[in-house]
């Protein structure tokens, strides 16, 4: 199916209104009227998109309510750094530095951007294209048809001179809402405080599913930077809200309870990873990038329990999944490998499996040493979807001390699915063309949860993953250099 209909998109207004009551974790505990931000963003797209397609006079008003930041961005950019893969991107939204945008609804896009003079677009390394001006205020649009089920890496230039650079995924009808599908429950915000990390706090929410079973026990998805699921944070990255209960809907995946986690703020000072680190990462840091059991003990002694003690949960790890971008795809990994009894079922983007977390004083460490660590011990027994882009983060060509000195995101996911291939493991490896950003897991989230999940049977606690015989039968990656004479 190439194109979304009218009635599948619009259902998103209608499923669930705004101020509507919603129950209490499987309809138990208090409910509350309460404004649903997802509902209200997914209509404000859907109209900016309708504007821009007819030229209508509503078209900065909408773009101003959208895209608050936007009007300030002139002022704020500066030309982009010549760093491989430093575009951090917008996953059908744009780069939260700044909010350039581009907004989606089924196959229109409108670019967004602002600036004093004429803009144009470059598009999949097509040639350039002119920019719209939005009359009376500093932003420039381009509508354009995109190709479903495929990301699109597009680039503004003022001239010659590049401005930003961005990747936006065409996503299926799966990631849309629809009319026939119930929608699950989102709590409040609650917070955890970590003994082992030393008084380190950690914001959560749980979003639980149409049809869990409550008595029996719900299967569990845990997501790393949680917070980025929440509200209209969810529509403008992964869609997970969305795009779950579709596919429970299907009975493609079972409806489950999804854990949102933030990363530790607070807790005891940390060395920097990099010099030019914001200190506010540094416990992400410690907790996605370094390699130990430590976080593995936080989630399993610390984190579960306490929300086992709100919705009862399945114990088993063949129930148990795990996903996280960037560092939090490291952690997502380490889950799995440390604790493969809790979290049988990972599925980490972009991951940073390098040099991010060394700290050489400390000894080696740090999510370089995973793809060794499969190769070279015993074989755990996970199902693992692994994807990256081959625009994604390497070495820096200006010499920046930052996180670009920590290797090459896509060489190192590379190296890792090939030790997942020759260990025998059950995996894919999905690489696509875009930035570090989570673009390509947001076009691929559908099809990965019901790969990641498929075969569920709700009457058995355990299964052994094996590789499936397709994969078996092909050939070992072999990395070839496209973009420059290598003899």
């Amino acid at each position: 199916m190439n194109r979304i209909s009218r009635r599948s998109v619009l259902g998103a207004a209608c499923a669930a209104s705004v101020g509507s009551a919603v129950p209490g974790l499987y309809g138990v505990g208090r409910a509350e009227a309460v404004p649903d931000p997802l509902t209200t963003d997914i209509e404000s797209h859907r109209a900016l998109v309708a504007a821009a397609r007819a030229g209508s006079p509503d078209l900065g008003p909408l773009i101003a309510a959208l895209c608050p930041r936007l009007a300030s961005l002139p002022a704020r950019r500066e030309p982009l750094a010549k760093v491989a893969g430093s575009a951090s991107g917008a996953i059908g939204w744009g780069n939260p530095s700044n909010n350039d945008a581009a907004v989606v609804w089924g196959e229109h896009c409108v670019f967004l951007t602002a600036h004093p003079r004429p803009v144009t677009i470059r598009i999949d390394e097509g040639s350039a294209r002119p920019m719209k001006a939005v009359t009376g205020t500093p932003y420039w649009y381009r509508v354009e048809r995109i190709r479903l089920g495929a990301t699109h890496n597009f680039s503004f230039y003022d001239g010659e001179r590049e401005l930003d650079c961005y990747t936006v995924a065409g996503y299926t009808p799966a990631s849309y809402p629809r009319l026939d599908v119930p929608r699950g429950t989102m709590s409040e915000q609650r917070t955890i405080t970590s003994a082992l990390y030393g008084g380190a706090q950690s914001d959560y929410w749980l979003y639980v599913n149409p049809g869990v079973d409550g008595v029996r026990g719900a299967p569990l998805m845990l997501w790393l930077d949680g917070g980025m699921h929440v509200g209209n944070r969810d529509w403008r990255g992964l869609r997970m809200q969305v795009v779950t209960d579709n596919l429970v809907h299907d009975g493609r995946i079972p409806p489950m309870v999804h854990v949102l986690i933030n990363p530790g703020r607070g807790g005891p000072p940390q060395p920097k990873q990099y010099p030019d680190e914001d200190p506010g990462s540094a416990m992400r840091s410690l907790q996605y990038d370094t390699v130990s059991d430590l976080f593995a003990r936080h989630i399993a002694e610390e984190v579960l329990p306490q929300v086992g003690r709100e919705v009862k949960l399945r114990p088993d790890g063949y129930s148990h999944a795990v996903a996280g971008q960037s560092s939090g795809g490291t952690a997502c990994f380490k889950l799995g490998w440390y604790r493969p009894d809790l979290f049988s079922r990972v599925m980490p983007s972009i991951a940073g499996f390098t040099a991010l977390g060394l700290q050489p004083e400390d000894g080696p460490t740090g999510g370089f040493l995973f793809p060794y660590l499969v190769r070279r011990e015993p074989r755990r027994n996970l199902r693992v979807w692994l994807s990256e882009s081959m625009n994604g983060i390497d070495v820096a060509e200006d010499g920046r001390r930052d996180m670009y000195l920590a290797g090459s995101w896509p060489l190192a996911n590379i190296a890792m699915a090939q030790a997942l291939k020759t260990r025998g493991y059950d995996f894919h490896f999905r690489y696509g063309q875009g930035y570090h950003n989570m673009a390509q897991q947001g076009l691929d989230l559908p099809e990965a949860l019901a790969w990641l999940w498929r075969g569920y049977d709700p009457d058995r606690t355990a299964q052994a993953f094996e590789q499936d015989p397709a994969e078996r039968a092909a050939p070992l990656y072999r990395v070839g250099i496209v973009n420059r004479p290598a003899w």
